[in-house]
């Protein structure tokens, strides 16, 4: 044993609180064995007086089972007369002796030979809920169903556990327990304890139990007392005072490892959140700009951690007090009343909500669900129908994502439709009052949009424009970039982004090039204006040489070329030429302006406009001198000399 002693002076601190706590705790759990196999003989003698053998329990038991009526085999004591609602006016009972008074019976020695049922009934209470639960240490024993004139069941019952205390609190509880019986009071049935009259049994109680009779109902009620208080007052005892020390012992030594091991957690997750700080936990960022620094989101973390760690261990030290106090039965009421109040908010409010919503949030989980794959069903058969794999007559190809986007749009606003009524607080006055709110911001907000959603629906069946093709729009020409609902967004080839609401797409007249480009080609065309004293037929060959010298203009269909107006001093001619490039339309016109050019000057014609005259005398022809033969001579001017009166 020194041995012993040195090697524990050899721990710290904590570890000798521990093999302390653990050997009280071994001691608390084996001391009731050992007082059961080795009773005190002093508290032998003391028993003596006032317990019965056991055969004059038996035949007294089995005399009260047989025959409530006849006379009891150990008279009471004449009972006071009946001043609280649970006892029934009768005529005085005989006059009976007392019990045995003698030296003061501990109670747990007393238990040991008293509390044995000489015959084990079932009773056949009912199991539902109704009337007013009789309780023991919180147990429920049974419940009370009727009224008694004008006392309710509620009333009853607390007289009845007034009464019952009482009972405990006597000295002679033990022996007053063994004598809980039954007996007849006119037409009533009274329970009494020695000279303890508890309750009344009528027979509206036996018709509230399912019974024939009150007889029968007052035997089981008085043979679940029995039972109950016995198990009551056998907790009561030194034993089990003991071992509730040991458990409590040994609940704080689980309490102490279980701190050390939530402490030693919370440091290891304190150093990986600083060894994560600038790499795994980075700042948080739009584009190039830091919104939070890396060292602020870990100092939240951290702070977010501490906190953490004072409720759980404020749930731990809660759970601890709530163990340590239920192993005592003094205290175990206390522990009781404090985990109903913790756990009255849980499961008198938040549980019963939780388990009642489960059918809506499984009903929400079905629709959202069944929702996903249903627009994923239908993203796939319109992506087929864009890929051609899938056709269907009539449909456009190019008109599969604009309907799957309207498609997507209905199915999730009938999918919200559906979810709307079990939606968390959907029939609450606030709810209804945001729901109307919201409908009227999105009626006035919508009453110029619906217009250009209407035209975006129009203008991608109707196929006036698709997202790349060359269109003019009034007076913006441009590629079209995007194509939504609300408007549409063009590129010019001056590089401008210009949108257009769709309603005023619509209202304007569209010119697509791209379109006319894939039946048979664009024809481009331009014109010039050339005098009359060039041959037409020189003008044409020119025209036609110049388009097919242009690149990205069609050899067939040929360049045809129209005379479009005579005009007072010159002719004008329109070359028209084909090409499949309609995004290129400014740099093929640029270009075969060039030819057409060159082709003239080559072919000396000049291009003239209304106020140059084709009789020039005297001026130089426009045609540049490097085009011009070798032997050009600008005209002269010609003077005719009038003679008059003999005169020049």
């Amino acid at each position: 044993m020194i041995l012993a002693l040195k090697r524990v002076r050899e721990f710290d601190k904590s570890y000798r609180v521990i093999c302390l706590a653990a050997v009280l705790g071994l001691i608390g759990f084996f001391f009731p064995v050992l007082a059961q196999e080795h009773p005190a003989p002093a508290i032998e003698k003391e028993v003596a007086a006032p317990v019965k053998s056991e055969p004059a329990r038996e035949a007294q038991s089995e005399t009260e089972t047989e025959n409530e009526s006849e006379p009891e085999p150990e008279p009471l004591s004449t009972p006071a007369p009946a001043t609280t609602p649970e006892v029934a006016p009768t005529s005085a009972p005989a006059p009976a002796p007392a019990v045995q008074q003698g030296p003061p019976v501990p109670k747990f020695e007393v238990l040991e030979k008293v509390y044995k049922e000489p015959v084990e009934r079932t009773p056949h209470l009912k199991k539902t809920a109704g009337g007013v639960p009789l309780l023991i240490d919180g147990k429920e024993i049974f419940r009370i169903r009727a009224s008694l004139g004008a006392y309710t069941a509620k009333v009853r019952v607390s007289s009845i556990e007034q009464r019952l205390k009482e009972l405990i609190d006597d000295p002679d509880c033990a022996a007053l327990i063994q004598q809980i019986k039954t007996e007849e009071s006119g037409y009533s049935t009274n329970i009494v304890a020695g000279s303890h009259t508890l309750f009344t049994v009528t027979e509206p109680d036996a018709v509230a139990e399912g019974y024939s009779s009150r007889q029968e109902l007052a035997k089981d009620y008085a043979y679940l007392l029995r039972k109950a208080l016995a198990q009551e007052l056998r907790i009561n005892t030194v034993e089990t005072n003991l071992a509730a020390i040991g458990l409590a012992i040994l609940t704080t030594v689980a309490l102490f490892f279980l701190i050390r091991s939530v402490n030693w957690l919370f440091r290891q997750v304190y150093v990986l959140l600083h060894r994560w700080k600038g790499t795994v936990i980075g700042p948080l960022k739009i584009q190039q700009a830091e919104l939070v620094s890396a060292a602020t989101i870990t100092d939240l973390i951290s702070g977010f951690i501490r906190a953490t760690r004072v409720i759980v261990f404020i749930s731990i030290i809660s759970i601890y007090l709530s163990f340590v106090l239920s192993y005592f039965p003094a205290t175990k009421p206390i522990a009781q009343e404090g985990i109903h109040l913790l756990l009255r908010p849980i499961a008198g409010v938040v549980w019963p909500a939780i388990i009642s919503y489960i059918p809506n949030f499984l009903f929400i989980i079905f629709i959202l669900i069944s929702t996903y794959y249903v627009i994923a069903f239908t993203h796939f058969i319109f992506r087929e129908i864009e890929r051609e794999t899938i056709t269907m007559p009539g449909f456009d190809p190019d008109w599969s994502m604009p309907t799957y986007k309207i498609a997507r749009f209905l199915i999730i606003a009938f999918a919200m439709i559906l979810l709307f009524p079990y939606l968390p607080g959907a029939g609450s006055p606030a709810f209804q009052q945001v729901s109307i709110f919201l409908g009227v911001l999105f009626s006035l907000a919508s009453t110029g949009a619906l217009s250009h959603i209407i035209s975006g629906i129009f203008l991608t069946y109707t196929g006036a424009l698709r997202i790349g093709d060359r269109v003019k729009i009034a007076d913006t020409v441009g590629d079209v970039m995007e194509k939504t609902l609300l408007a549409t967004r063009i590129k010019t080839i001056k590089n401008e982004i210009i949108t257009i609401p769709n309603g005023l797409v619509l209202g304007n007249h569209i010119v697509n090039y791209s379109a006319s480009a894939k039946k048979g080609g664009l024809i481009l065309h331009t014109s010039v204006t050339i005098g009359y004293d060039v041959p037409w037929q020189d003008v044409h060959e020119a025209l036609l040489e110049s388009a097919r010298e242009t690149e990205h203009i069609l050899e067939d269909p040929a360049p045809f070329v129209w005379q479009t107006e005579l005009g007072d001093y010159s002719v004008k001619y329109e070359i028209n030429a084909y090409t499949e490039h309609p995004h290129l339309m400014a740099r093929i016109y640029a270009e075969m302006h060039l030819k057409i050019q060159d082709r003239f000057h080559k072919k000396g014609i000049e291009i003239l406009s209304p106020a140059y005259s084709a009789i020039r005398d005297g001026n130089k022809i426009t045609i540049p001198a490097n085009e011009l033969p070798g032997n050009y001579q600008a005209p002269s001017f010609n003077v005719n000399l009038i003679e008059r009166g003999g005169k020049l």
